[in-house]
């Protein structure tokens, strides 16, 4: 017959109960539904045995509520991020931040299984229309919360997931910002380069953004972009890794900071060859550097980053949009009265950002090259078909400009 064992007083002990002989502290042990080892403590054995019956009651509660379809889309989404192991960290963190800015504290707290098709449209045109978001951070969202439906679809919870179509819907509505970026126009791309590059202000710019429009990179492969990582000889730039830049919003990040992110697909990854004005500006920063010092920011263990601001350290992707924006409003102003003294329409430059430049990248490469594998794997897009609607836009466009030239060429009607 086994022996029960006690605790100093001569009290048994159930199941997983300890007491400590260093302290007295009565310990719990017990496996949570992951499968994780987990312990709580406490001086008083019968407040323990409380927190015991509780605990529990709410895995129980939680499993029954999950089992019958009744527990809320919140619950469903921790149990989803806690099946998902393989994310990085900064993918991790990038969905946790989305889903409890946006969805946790209202729509999420809805029964999933009371959730219907038109539930989740109505949710996100009043992200659009209310929360005036755009497009690109709804497909954001509903990337989040897509698989937390799949999974208790998977775990036949519910029949049918209620978000499948909807962005499709979202899309078909006249009016709506779809969130495409146009590139800008080979005048306006023109104007906005030598209006920096003349510019006593907004001259220390001109590196950066050369170098934006002059390899189709994302901001954060820009920003991170390191010496070791320019091969001159060859004229090639190994694009490996991104420099991603965390706000204050999120609760487990309380300050600023910036992290080294690898590229989410193996198509991230690739070499781009260097043209003559990229090979130039680059060569100019590296004697600059050379004279005047290297950048000695060090992130996540990575050093010799590029491009800095005037403070010495690595660029933030915000404040180069909000400097994009100062820039093309101050020439906008001045090309108004300059054109109307020249009594000439002015070349206005739209709004426009980072990723705008690197739209704009795509669509002059795609004006000279039609083979759209090179294009893909310059541009490091995973999908062939982000590289055809961009082929296809520039085609409709080139079409148009064919069609005018031939008008004036054609003096035959």
């Amino acid at each position: 017959m086994a022996v029960s064992r006690k605790d100093k007083s001569g009290r048994v002990l159930r199941k997983g109960e300890t007491q400590r002989k260093s302290d007295g502290m009565y310990v719990y042990t017990y496996t949570d539904p992951e499968g994780k080892r987990r312990s709580i403590y406490n001086k008083d054995i019968m407040e323990l045995r409380k927190r015991e019956e509780q605990l529990l009651k709410d895995q129980l509660d939680g499993l029954d509520a999950y089992a019958a379809g009744n527990s809320t889309i919140n619950y469903v989404f921790d149990r989803y991020m806690a099946t998902k192991s393989e994310l990085r960290g900064t993918t991790r963190r990038n969905y946790q931040y989305m889903y409890d800015r946006f969805i946790r504290k209202g729509f999420g707290k809805k029964k999933i299984s009371s959730i219907k098709y038109s539930d989740v449209v109505t949710f996100y045109q009043l992200l659009l229309k209310e929360k005036g978001l755009q497009i690109n951070t709804l497909e954001t969202i509903h990337s989040v919360l897509h698989p937390t439906f799949q999974l208790a679809v998977r775990d036949n919870i519910i029949r049918v997931n209620p978000s499948d179509g909807v962005m499709a819907q979202i899309k078909k509505q006249p009016g709506k910002n779809h969130g495409v970026r146009h590139a800008l126009k080979r005048e306006q791309q023109k104007a906005f380069i030598n209006y920096v590059e003349n510019s006593p202000t907004y001259y220390r710019w001109l590196s950066l953004f050369k170098f934006l429009l002059g390899t189709g990179c994302r901001i954060g492969e820009a920003i991170g972009i390191r010496w070791e990582d320019i091969d001159f000889e060859n004229r090639a730039i190994n694009i490996n890794h991104s420099l991603v830049y965390y706000s204050t919003d999120y609760k487990d990040h309380p300050m600023c900071t910036f992290s080294i992110s690898l590229p989410k697909t193996n198509a991230g990854i690739r070499i781009i060859p260097m043209i003559d004005t990229v090979y130039d500006i680059l060569k100019d920063e590296y004697e600059y550097q050379l004279e005047n010092g290297f950048n000695e920011t060090e992130i996540d263990g990575m050093k010799g980053f590029i491009f800095t601001n005037r403070f010495g350290n690595v660029h933030n992707p915000q404040t180069v949009n909000r400097a994009i924006k100062r820039i093309y409003e101050s020439y906008n102003a001045e090309e108004v009265v300059k054109a109307k003294k020249e009594r000439r329409e002015p070349v206005i430059i739209p709004h426009f950002s980072c990723h705008h430049m690197r739209h704009t990248f795509c669509s002059r490469l795609c004006e000279v090259e039609t083979n759209l594998k090179v294009i893909q794997e310059i541009m490091g897009h995973a999908n062939i078909e982000t590289t055809m609607d961009i082929y296809a836009e520039v085609t409709d466009m080139k079409k148009q400009e064919s069609m005018v030239n031939l008008a004036h060429k054609l003096d035959v009607f």
